[in-house]
């Protein structure tokens, strides 16, 4: 789908005048809501999974400096278990490995959504120019 800005003079063209807001205007201007929304929400989301992964990652390597024989202690659910300090190491890589995978759909997910609100911007925009501020 080609997607294509207004220039400024198109803009300034439609936005002189008064101009009548049908139902299907507004229904894209409460998508564009609705997908901002989501937008912040992911946003949040994805910086949370960034930083847990970034600790992570930090314990995985506080670990590396422990002895191998050496029993180290692993939140499972609500409780601790002592594992070897090898088995705690592999879980910590799965964990990681999820996380990523975890922010690869977030990340597509706000692409898409993205998208989404361009393509309705350059809708709105054309229809009402400067009479209306989507900026987010």
């Amino acid at each position: 789908m080609q997607r294509r800005m207004l220039t400024k003079e198109e803009e300034a063209a439609t936005g002189g005048e008064e101009t009548e807001v049908r139902r299907e205007d507004q229904e894209k201007i409460n998508k564009f809501s609705t997908l901002h929304q989501k937008e912040t929400n992911l946003e949040d989301e994805l910086k949370l999974k960034q930083k847990e992964k970034e600790d992570l990652e930090e314990i995985s390597n506080e670990l590396e400096l422990v002895d191998e024989e050496e029993k180290v202690m692993y939140k499972i659910g609500d409780c601790f278990v002592a594992l070897p300090q090898p088995e705690v190491l592999d879980l910590l890589s799965t964990s990681t490995e999820d996380i990523d995978k975890e922010v690869t759909a977030i990340e597509e997910r706000l692409s898409t959504i993205r998208d989404e609100m361009q393509d309705l911007k350059v809708a709105l925009y054309a229809r009402f120019g400067r009479s209306i501020n989507l900026e987010t």
